[in-house]
């Protein structure tokens, strides 16, 4: 099988198998991976798309055959990956996934010893450069590793559950709607321990996503939950991606809760119990956790978005917690990764101890820093991003105060916007907030697109 390289970028590896994701690349990503890091022993696992398993298997010949021990914990989510790799303190971790993308899409992300995320300045494109090397004989092998099988699901439940207090949990009645990913069986042991009566949509595993793409940043991806929680009288509604590193919320009129105010929310916890604590927050949206953070005593840091720069903002400046709006949360004490099923259990804590419905709770932050969410603009090509991002910066930055540590950002005195070019997808992505005043951030967020799209 023929190897290409094409599917690697700045986060992970990602592409449509078997064209550019396929067993080849993923036993050289084996033999590779412990030379280049150091590793004698590593985690693996896949999520459920169809081909995870093939992709897992060559993955581990690979390894072996550099003379490394695996340790496979099967189908999980990307965060039991990280999980598994920092509670037995392995030398890394790879997780097969291609996280929200289309079924025949698949990939792997990658975390060394300490759980460091590597990306393309820490070590990706290494990984590429030596799979690319025509000089390198794939034929000596060295066959002393071993592949082990190994239960983390009681540990990892563990974990989670410790990052709340189960006894103040009140019997709520909650809609979650896993979109047949990875996510079904964690929700299926985790309940267990929790007094909620859960009414589950998508809950069974399936790599054929025969209910669509589990993506909830896709509005059309959102209905069923936002209905489901109407329809049952839930007390709010919880849905996944994929491989479930991600929690998007509903509140308990099925209105969905832009992530970015999940950030503030998940501040606001952790300030309350922890003063003076750092939190990590990207520029993409910011006024509304900057004013949050500083109000409770707290130290905002502002950060490039991306997993592995807030992941290394989070080590460098011993943050508590870090948050994009594209609801990745990060947690000093999750070995300062992502979880979507910490940030879920954090929120009905809140709601428990408060007496509050989610939409009292973040009702006055969407009023007082009213937002655009996210909003994508397919491109050609990144030379396309890099015009309309110059001309935009043409027309605003003269009478704005510009910040450049991720995309545009331009402040104004009552409203903001950020304009970047996607990671890993052919978009340009705008975000537009106000003080307080939706009228205007609707007027500049049109005004911004007709320049965009023109």
């Amino acid at each position: 099988m023929a190897v290409n390289t094409s599917g690697f970028g700045a986060y992970d590896i990602r592409g449509i198998y078997p064209d550019s994701i396929n067993q080849e690349l993923a036993y050289r990503v084996g033999r590779i991976f412990p030379e280049m890091f150091n590793a004698k022993k590593v985690a693996i696992g896949h999520d459920i798309r169809l081909s995870g398993p093939t992709i897992s298997d060559a993955l581990a010949r690979g390894l072996t055959e550099s003379g490394c021990e695996v340790y496979d914990i099967g189908q999980c989510g990307t965060e039991m990956i990280y999980f598994a790799t920092g509670f037995h303190e392995f030398d890394g971790g790879i997780m097969i996934t291609a996280s929200h993308n289309p079924k025949d899409y698949n990939g792997m992300k990658f975390v060394k010893k300490g759980c460091r995320p590597i990306s393309s300045d820490t070590g990706l494109f290494d990984i590429k450069k030596a799979i690319e090397d025509e000089s390198r004989d794939w034929s000596h092998v060295k066959a002393t590793g071993t592949i082990h099988k190994i239960d983390i699901m009681p540990d990892y439940i563990k974990r989670l559950l410790s990052y709340v207090d189960v006894k103040s949990f009140k019997p709520f009645k909650i809609v979650i709607n896993t979109g047949n990913g990875a996510a079904g069986p964690i929700i299926n042991e985790i309940e267990k321990f929790l007094p909620f009566e859960i009414i589950k949509v998508h809950n069974d595993t399936n790599g054929f996503f025969p209910n669509g793409v589990p993506n909830p940043l896709l509005h059309d991806a959102r209905e069923e939950t936002a209905d489901a929680v109407i329809k049952n009288g839930a007390d709010c509604g919880i849905a996944f991606d994929g491989d479930f590193d991600r929690c998007f919320m509903f509140d308990e009129k099925g209105g969905f809760i832009e992530g970015y105010y999940m950030v503030g929310l998940l501040a606001e916890i952790f300030l309350e119990h922890n003063k003076g604590e750092k939190i990590v927050c990207e520029p993409r949206a910011i006024w509304n956790t900057i004013d949050i953070v500083e109000s409770l005593g707290g130290i905002p840091i502002k950060c490039r978005s991306g997993h592995s720069f807030m992941k290394d903002k989070l080590r460098a400046e011993n943050a508590i917690y870090g948050g994009e709006m594209a609801s990745h949360h990060y947690f000093r004490d999750f070995y300062y990764c992502d979880s979507g099923m910490i940030t879920w259990l954090m929120v009905l804590e809140l709601l428990s101890e408060t007496g509050k419905t989610l939409s009292q709770v973040v009702g006055d932050r969407i009023a007082k820093y009213p937002c655009s969410g996210e909003i994508n603009t397919k491109v050609a090509n990144v030379e396309v991003v890099k015009n309309i991002i110059a001309k935009v910066e043409e027309i605003y930055a003269k009478n704005g105060v510009v910040d450049k540590i991720d995309g545009l950002s331009v402040d104004f005195e009552n409203w903001r916007f950020n304009l970047r070019g996607s990671q890993t997808e052919p978009y340009i992505r705008l975000n537009v907030e106000s003080r307080g005043d939706k009228a205007l951030m609707e007027e500049k967020r049109d005004e911004l697109l007709k320049i965009i799209r023109q």
